[in-house]
């Protein structure tokens, strides 16, 4: 008797190669290898180097979707206590515990390799600091131990601007900690809204989230707190002369939605509202960073003309010059 596996056998490849996939959160990972791009872009003077550009995205996606892994494998018992996560390749038995450890290492090393051999060793090195930061110390210590565990650990989740960053100058400066900045205090109102939602599911399992230890209400009052803290840093930019009006405008309205939020789900918190707002939360970091982006392309394509008329040189001559 046949089955359909011995008809076609590529078909168990392609469902452990789907497995891996799923491994590897591909939507969490496209938004790290955004914000690391934004960084890339923010870093470089005019248009960046194509090259170093795309070598440094393939390098923390690979590594991006290591960490995914490995936390998946650590969270594996977890995973499967969990309503939301109980269909995930290990809890299910898709993938093997063997499988999964040997795709993890396999990514993180070609990672490893491709940015200390291709862009530089710093990238490299704090590449490797928030892939352990989150698989490690996030994962398998502080989301166990304590309800300020996204707090702490939300250090390695804002990691990415820096690392674009450093792909493009081989530094890191007081404007990439301004990203990094940016994320870190997004990251406890993104995931505590989460928290609110799943709260029964986290209860359940066993993990200390916020909602769980202090309580919905107690979780709401933090949401609005980080929140307005979130739009006073995201003005930063603006003050130090890192962006301009355009960015300022944005962000300042994107701030806003945000506290509205916030404020409605402590007026009344309830699950579809908690996550309304971290659905919003998400779509705010892409919208601010995107800003931030079109924002430094405006003023350096504007400053060259700038310069140019108060040097006296217009028309032909400065479109002259821009050409050389």
């Amino acid at each position: 008797m046949t089955t359909l596996d011995t008809v076609h056998p590529i078909l168990p490849r392609v469902g452990m190669l789907r497995s891996c996939w799923e491994l590897t959160k591909p939507r969490v990972v496209a938004a790290i290898v955004f914000t690391a791009a934004v960084g890339m872009l923010l870093a470089s003077d005019d248009h960046p180097r194509p090259g170093p550009m795309l070598l440094g995205c393939a390098g923390i996606w690979l590594a991006a979707a290591s960490a995914a892994a490995f936390n998946q494998l650590l969270d594996r018992r977890l995973d499967g206590a969990m309503v939301r996560t109980r269909r995930r390749p290990l809890p299910t038995g898709r993938l093997t515990e063997r499988a999964a450890v040997t795709f993890a290492f396999a990514l993180g090393t070609i990672a490893m390799l491709i940015l200390a051999l291709g862009i530089n060793l710093l990238t490299a090195l704090l590449t490797l600091a928030s892939l352990i930061g989150y698989s490690v110390l996030y994962t398998a210590w502080l989301k166990p131990l304590t309800p300020q565990n996204i707090v702490i650990g939300g250090a390695a989740g804002a990691a990415p601007p820096l690392l674009g960053w450093a792909v493009m100058r081989n530094s890191v400066d007081a404007n990439a900690l301004l990203l990094f900045l940016i994320i870190f205090v997004w990251t406890p109102p993104h995931f505590w809204a989460l928290a609110i939602a799943r709260r029964d599911d986290y209860a359940k399992a066993g993990v200390p989230m916020l909602p769980v230890t202090h309580g919905i209400a107690f979780t709401s009052h933090c949401i609005v707190l980080y929140t307005v803290l979130l739009t006073t840093v995201t003005l930063l930019p603006f003050l130090t002369g890192m962006s301009g009006a355009p960015y300022l405008i944005g962000a300042t309205a994107l701030g806003a939605l945000f506290v509205i939020r916030a404020l409605k789900l402590r007026a009344g918190p309830t699950p579809a509202k908690a996550m309304h707002l971290f659905r919003y939360s998400i779509h705010y970091l892409l919208l601010l960073f995107a800003l931030l982006v079109a924002d430094h392309y405006l003023r350096i394509g504007a400053l060259p003309q700038q310069e140019f008329n108060n040097a006296g040189i217009s028309g032909e001559a400065s479109r002259g010059i821009r050409a050389l």
